[in-house]
């Protein structure tokens, strides 16, 4: 009989980082498609950043039918970060993976990429997703995996949707997110690079990313100014790094929105 290390080791805990506010209308789907995974170790912790509709309810009802899933409620708004933290503080995983309150994982994800992360004994992982429009009508949209990025990499271009994301905490160690209303996830990314982990991309589309209208996300030109603060304010580039950088960014950008209108017109 196999021992309980052995088996913690075979079958090692994920636990899953999901902040919510006013998640009410995609929260189940989110909890239902983390249900339907086909590894079945793993912790989901939500935390309810003091959402205004009945998100609360909704997981509520989910967390007593399965002791997997687990609700935090936040005394104030705090912000994604806030509540990323305070579930990374709670998390009990070896591993840890995000998922948004309202994006979706296909049925293999954590079983995939756990397999994907012990074949080759990395510590950080991301895979491709696909985008879906806000009614979960599926885009011809499906993000790249390059075999590996590192910081430079990503401070040129983030390829990583944090939706996809598994890091290996006994190797990375306990990192906490900076605390800044946006991006947070992309600067968590640099700052785990930045230890000397490269990220290893699963060529494989395991997750759904919900475009939502209005979402903070969504604007362009807001987009661009917060990156530009993560370049100047938490990573402390000086003036002409930021530039080198930015441009990198925004020609990137360019190039991806002719992209995709072009696809657009011809579909």
């Amino acid at each position: 009989m196999a021992s309980k290390h052995t088996n913690q080791e075979a079958n090692p805990l994920i636990s899953i980082i999901t902040p919510a506010y006013n998640a009410e209308e995609f929260i189940k789907e989110t909890i239902e498609s983390v249900l339907a995974q086909t590894y079945s170790n793993w912790e989901m912790i939500i935390v309810d950043d003091r959402s205004a509709d009945g998100t609360v309810a909704e997981v509520k009802a989910y967390e007593k039918q399965d002791d997997r899933i687990k609700l935090v409620e936040l005394e104030e708004n705090s912000g994604s970060a806030v509540a990323r933290n305070t579930a990374m503080e709670q998390a009990r995983g070896h591993y840890i993976a995000f998922l948004d309150s309202d994006d979706l994982w296909f049925p293999e994800k954590l079983e995939n990429q756990l397999r994907f992360m012990k074949e080759k004994d990395i510590a950080f992982s991301f895979t491709k997703y696909v985008r879906m429009e806000e009614d979960g009508t599926l885009k011809d949209n499906i993000s790249k995996a390059p075999e590996s990025v590192g910081y430079n990499d990503l401070m040129k271009h983030c390829v990583i949707g944090c939706l996809t994301v598994m890091i290996d905490r006994d190797k990375v160690g306990h990192l906490k997110m900076v605390n800044i209303r946006t991006r947070q996830d992309y600067a968590y990314w640099l700052a785990v690079t930045k230890r000397g982990f490269r990220a290893y991309g699963l060529p494989e589309v395991l997750a759904k990313y919900r475009s939502v209208e209005n979402s903070i996300s969504s604007n362009k030109v807001k987009a661009a100014k917060r990156q530009w603060y993560v370049y100047r304010q938490v990573e402390n580039q000086n003036i002409l790094k930021s530039l080198w950088y930015f441009f990198h960014y925004a020609a990137k950008g360019i190039r991806n929105t002719i992209k995709y209108k072009l696809s657009a017109r011809n579909s």
